[in-house]
């Protein structure tokens, strides 16, 4: 494994750092105080900062030599909603926050590079450090664009690094394509007509048709879709009545679907509303059928990813690199910014948990769980990835 030294030495800074940033989690577009972190940081090894970008965003824009190739790096830095059960020193001193997805450990691995590129200039061209709020659901990704990311910061290529538990640490992974699907909700709402349940045909019930609907949903990932062609459609909620002796007057199905292509997502959405409006007309009801569209699929493209996986293989070996990652119906707002331009969503091992200290809680180091923390020892292979991505990327003349 190929650590670069001085960011190997510099591992105790940038640990206290990411440390400092989980004991205090923000929420989408409440980063002040993180943002004000990387901005000082930023500031104090000579990077121009730029603030607001996304509200709570920050940019950081490094330039050496005379090319004008560019590229972004991005890391994320909000956390999540959910209260921490871990109990070591660096936990959550916010009750209901938790930075329980690891951008706390994605924002130092980049600070890390900063500081070192920062320090060791040996590339030639413009380095774009993206640190991006709101990305757990808040589409922080989105808002920097529509903000003039690109515009004001114009890069080549655009690279993000995820840490994945269960992949052992020292590892890394990627794939060409679809590499996490599209995030949708949808809810369907069916109007009858109440009456008391032991005199039910005096009323048109939408709890059986609410019921019929849902069962027929089902067929659209079977009947309607191609086999071959991934997706998940899941009912997550079911709301109606309230009295075990009465018909209400509406039922509720809410949920989501997940597809890593926009063409099964147009054709499942579309089948979703004849098909709702269908069933409940069959059984005297109607229907107000909404479906939002929240994140696109993340979709790698080829040559900026077969970049990457040979950074990461010279890195720590081919052995140590999964090049056709499996994917997942998980969703990331990085995929506004493929849209935009080329790039490679990547994945850093984070190990199955042992990293943690004493202290910490009883459920697994797992993302989005209670009981999670990012795997300190791969701060530095995470930086070193950055800094020889960039190096590589920018190859001086």
């Amino acid at each position: 494994m190929k650590i670069i030294p001085e960011i190997s030495h510099a591992k105790a800074e940038i640990q206290a750092i990411r440390r400092d940033i989980h004991a205090h989690p923000e929420l989408c577009y409440e980063e002040n105080r993180t943002a004000d972190v990387v901005a000082q940081k930023l500031e104090s090894w000579g990077i121009e900062v730029t603030r607001g970008l996304g509200k709570t965003g920050v940019v950081g824009v490094l330039r050496n030599g005379s090319s004008r190739k560019s590229i972004g790096l991005r890391a994320d830095m909000d956390a999540l909603p959910i209260q921490e059960l871990n109990a070591f020193e660096h936990a959550s001193q916010h009750a209901g926050k938790m930075h329980a997805c690891g951008h706390d450990g994605h924002t130092a691995m980049l600070l890390g590079a900063a500081q070192y590129l920062s320090q060791h200039r040996n590339f030639d061209g413009t380095v774009v450090f993206i640190f991006q709020p709101a990305e757990e659901g808040g589409g922080g990704a989105k808002a920097m664009i529509k903000d003039g990311l690109f515009e004001r910061f114009p890069v080549d290529a655009v690279f993000a690094l995820h840490n994945w538990p269960g992949m052992p640490a020292g590892e890394f992974g990627a794939r060409v394509g679809a590499t996490q699907a599209s995030s949708n909700e949808f809810r369907i709402q069916v109007k009858g007509v109440g009456a008391h349940a032991a005199i039910p045909h005096n009323g048109i019930d939408p709890v059986f048709t609410a019921m019929q609907i849902g069962t027929g949903l089902q067929s659209i990932m079977t009947r309607n879709k191609r086999p071959i062609d991934a997706a998940v459609l899941s009912i997550t909620q079911i709301n109606a009545g309230a009295a075990v002796n009465v018909i209400p007057d509406t039922a509720t199905l809410a949920g989501t679907v997940r597809t890593f292509s926009v063409e099964v997502l147009d054709l499942i959405e579309s089948r979703m509303k004849q098909l709702a409006e269908a069933t409940a007309l069959a059984y005297g009801c109607s229907v107000e059928f909404s479906f939002r569209r929240n994140y696109p699929p993340t979709v790698n493209t080829e040559k900026e990813t077969h970049f990457a996986l040979g950074v990461m293989q010279d890195i720590v070996g081919n052995d140590h690199v999964e090049t056709n990652i499996d994917p997942t119906m998980g969703a990331e707002d990085f995929s506004f910014m493929l849209l935009e331009k080329p790039g490679c969503y990547a994945y850093i091992g984070n190990g199955h948990g042992d990293h943690r200290d004493h202290g910490h809680g009883l459920g697994p180091c797992m993302l989005h769980n209670t009981s999670y923390d990012f795997n300190d020892d791969v701060l530095s292979l995470g930086s070193t990835y950055w800094v020889r991505l960039t190096e590589s990327f920018l190859t001086p003349a």
